[in-house]
């Protein structure tokens, strides 16, 4: 069983005072997220419609007097980092402290005078499953850090720092969708993000439906997989089109040079600007509490991802097919996130949780010899909300 957060808020205090010999000053969080609709389309400048969740990164600190950052990560094997900020460099053996690292080389940019801090740090996103436990673990560095030194730190800049920190740091070419919604998330809300202006609109998620998120168990590193070829591949059709990003291109444009692009690049291009359509189309859908189109919209986003984008493995889709088959237009169901394994993600209407988790139990084991982790998740608040 996952810890709540206040489980969490709880165990990461005692750890502190085991680990330092004194109570921890603070204790900052900082939630993961799932996207319902809108994949790939961030880094093109397009729509995204995510929402924060009630798992996330925890962390227990106090501030110091010197420049020494000492972190104890809990569920990292237990190991320790221990850095000067004066000299901050990549470490090959413990990859997670490159996330602590170079959100504090972003942080350092804007806020040079900040001393050291002590942290114990504890998070239950999976890892490596789509619901962005990276971007989490970025932003609790920097809500804590803006709490020690009462920093007047804006989500919108917090969410920035956090995808230099994912982009120049680690080195993983991703958008800013994730760190967004982990600092500006609305509780009980999705949220659309327009990746090009960073504006975003909340619109409420029905009390009826539950996110019901499956990890498929398949695993997937997003910094080594094909993950900076699809955005390379969108790029130079933007560049074909001399457009700054995707986000520029009509359906029309795109459809009026199909014999031009090679078929690949078509291909690729046509998910996310029907994509970017999708996302928008749920948002009203959403205010207007219309599932049926949600369910068409999701559906027909799992299809692009599968077909046009191909980031789907043969689980993602048997796990959307099975849930699917329950769910009819009564709720949505798709892929999530970078793709090639990771998680699908449904909005379920109460009283077809335990059928759509029984289904699953049932049906997907016996199918692909992989055992399915369930994740019924809430939309919770943002960390700099």
């Amino acid at each position: 069983m996952t810890q709540s957060v206040s489980q969490q808020h709880d165990l990461v205090q005692i750890l502190f005072e085991q680990q330092f010999q004194r109570s921890a000053e603070i204790v900052c969080h900082a939630p993961g997220r799932v996207n319902l609709i809108g994949d790939h389309t961030d880094y093109n400048d397009g729509f995204v419609l995510p929402a924060a969740i009630n798992y996330g990164t925890t962390i227990a600190a106090s501030k110091r007097k010197d420049n020494i950052v000492k972190v104890y990560a809990h569920d990292c094997e237990k190991q320790i980092s221990e850095f000067s900020l004066n000299e901050i460099e990549f470490d090959e053996q413990m990859m997670w402290s490159n996330y602590v690292k170079g959100s504090l080389q972003a942080l350092l940019k804007n806020f040079p005078d900040i001393n050291g801090a002590n942290l114990v740090v504890s998070g239950n996103v999976p890892q490596g499953a789509g619901l962005s436990s990276s971007a989490s673990f970025e932003i609790a560095i920097l809500k804590t850090f803006t709490q020690l030194y009462q920093l007047d730190l804006d989500g919108v800049t917090a969410a920035l720092m956090g995808q230099q920190a994912e982009n120049n740091f680690v080195g993983c070419n991703c958008g800013i969708m994730d760190q967004l919604i982990s600092a500006m998330g609305q509780q009980g809300h999705a949220m659309l993000l327009d990746c090009k202006d960073l504006s975003f609109e909340d619109a409420p998620i029905p009390d009826d439906l539950s996110l019901f998120i499956v990890n498929s168990n398949v695993k997937r590193g997003l910094v080594d997989s094909e993950y900076n070829l699809r955005r390379e591949q969108c790029e130079k059709v933007a560049k074909y089109f001399d457009a700054t990003a995707l986000r520029d291109v009509t359906l029309a444009q795109l459809n009026s040079a199909k014999e031009q692009l090679e078929p690949v690049l078509f291909k690729r291009a046509r998910h996310v600007i029907s994509e970017n359509e999708r996302a928008v189309a749920t948002l009203k859908a959403l205010k207007a509490n219309d599932i049926a189109l949600i369910s068409v919209a999701m559906r027909a986003s799992h299809i692009s991802l599968r077909d046009d984008f191909e980031v789907t493995t043969k689980e993602m889709d048997g796990l959307v097919e099975m849930i699917d088959e329950v769910l009819g237009d009564k709720g949505g169901v798709r892929m999530t996130g970078g793709g090639f394994g990771g998680c699908v993600v449904a909005l379920v209407p109460s009283n077809l949780v335990t059928q759509v988790n029984d289904v699953v139990i049932k049906q997907y084991e016996s199918q692909f010899d992989l055992k399915p982790s369930i994740y019924l998740c809430t939309a919770t608040q943002g960390a700099f909300r």
